[in-house]
């Protein structure tokens, strides 16, 4: 049997158990579980993954929903990782209209579909070794809460992909690319300012306001902006301003996210966020703590390995939109300011560039500097939808993302099938991953020695 015949096979048996996995999606899609809080949907993954005779360690790195799924003994060690964490208040059914499902989260990322189709693919790839008597073994990491929660950076801190030769990964997207792609570095906290209260008419002058520090903090930490790299990115949300308008608070938090492509410079902003917070708290006579959620490495590029990911997207093809999922895709296209929906994005594959600019962040990139790291995104959204809206969600709730989901599973596999076949692509993907890094590099995990932060989303 010749490759191009095994590889066929590969993508027609794929083809066959489209339902199963859509099943599987929708499930989670339904589910809808946070970071470090994805119990059903971690479960239901490992049962498809033990059910097709991978073994399993759960509970991994002291996170309850990671694991890993391995099939498979000795070299080469691909490893495929899975995300399956939904996002806050981002409830949406799956129509082309805002309309809340009535739920506290949502999968406006994609990840139902992105552990899904690693699920897939990594079931694929054990198949393919067993009719093809190929040594060596697959593995799926389940990886929770990657929407600020960073389990893959405890997971790479506890040495978990140390053995890994490569790790492939990919994300939802309104489109079909997989150019080398970039992400930035990224420090998140939340700074908890404590005051006096009082009441606020009665008598003020005995109230110090914990609110009063968190407006002055923002206050100053906005004035900075003028004043570091434009490259940087910083956001924060009050998730706690006080209860009543009466009351001085006597608490107070905001939650900060600090980004940009170097991690070097993304912790001397930070440093000087904590400097503004400080202050704030000297000001407003109130006292101020802080502690670091989750902090992320940017990506580090491997283009001997983004290359081989094109060529098999190319391969793969991108999808075609029935006429039920066009008429969904022209209204969704209208809510986004289009006339239309582009189905020529939906269907094509961009152009291969070797560069790329960084607009979010992902603990991939802790991955990405312990062990050769690649990825690529399919169109599982309307083109022109943005991660994190309900548009997103409502296409990943249809058959829309599962047929791009389905083209994820098949370009992962074909990737590990190449990686499989030739001992010379994982050298070579070595080989420029220790110069990129540098040969003495140490990896240190920017959120430092910190336990898992569970109760982040709580």
């Amino acid at each position: 049997m010749n490759a191009q015949k095994k590889t066929a096979d590969v993508l027609k048996k794929l083809d066959s158990q489209t339902d199963i996995y859509s099943d599987i999606a929708q499930n989670i899609w339904e589910l809808a579980e946070m970071g470090y809080q994805e119990e059903k949907s971690a479960a239901l993954l490992q049962k498809t993954l033990t059910d097709a005779g991978f073994s399993l360690k759960t509970g991994v790195a002291n996170i309850p929903t990671a694991f890993i799924a391995e099939y498979g003994s000795g070299s080469p060690i691909i490893a495929i990782m899975g995300e399956y964490d939904a996002l806050p208040g981002l409830s949406q059914k799956a129509v082309a209209e805002k309309e809340s499902a009535g739920k506290v989260a949502g999968h406006a990322c994609g990840h139902h579909l992105f552990g899904t189709a690693s699920t897939a693919a990594a079931i694929a790839v054990k198949d393919w070794m067993i009719a093809n008597k190929t040594k060596g073994t697959i593995r799926f990491y389940g990886t929770p809460a990657e929407e600020g929660g960073g389990a893959k950076v405890y997971m790479s801190r506890e040495g978990l992909f140390n053995d890994v030769d490569v790790a492939l990964h990919w994300h939802p997207s309104s489109q079909n690319a997989a150019s080398a792609a970039a992400a930035l570095s990224n420090i998140s906290a939340k700074f908890r300012f404590h005051g006096v209260s009082a009441h606020a008419a009665g008598a003020p002058d005995r109230g110090r306001s914990s609110l009063d520090g968190v407006e002055a903090m923002n206050n100053m930490v906005n004035l900075m902006r003028e004043h570091i790299p434009q490259e940087t990115r910083i956001h924060y949300v009050i998730t706690d301003g006080g209860k009543a308008p009466n009351v001085v608070p006597d608490f107070a938090e905001v939650y900060y996210y600090a980004r940009h492509n170097r991690r070097d410079v993304v912790k001397s902003i930070f440093d000087r966020i904590v400097k503004a917070a400080e202050g704030a708290a000297l000001g407003t006579g109130t006292t101020m703590d802080y502690e670091i959620v989750n902090g992320v490495h940017e990506l580090l590029p491997n283009l001997t390995l983004q290359k081989v990911v094109h060529d098999n997207l190319t391969e793969v093809g991108g999808i075609e939109y029935s006429a039920e999922e066009k008429a969904f895709a022209d209204k969704i296209a209208l809510s986004l300011g289009q006339d239309k929906a582009d189905l020529a994005t939906a269907k094509n594959i961009q152009p291969y560039k070797e560069t790329a600019r960084a607009y979010g962040s992902t603990d991939v990139g802790d991955v990405s500097f312990v062990v050769p790291t690649v990825g690529f995104g399919t169109a599982t959204w309307v083109p022109g939808t943005s991660a994190h809206s309900w548009q997103a969600v409502a296409a990943g709730g249809t058959t829309i993302g599962k047929k791009g989901m389905m083209v994820a599973a098949k370009t992962l596999t074909l990737t590990a099938i190449d990686l499989f076949e030739s001992k010379d692509l994982v050298a070579k993907a070595k080989a420029e991953f220790t110069e990129r890094r540098g040969a003495d590099f140490v990896y240190i995990p920017l959120l430092g020695d910190r336990p898992p932060a569970l109760d982040y989303r709580k």
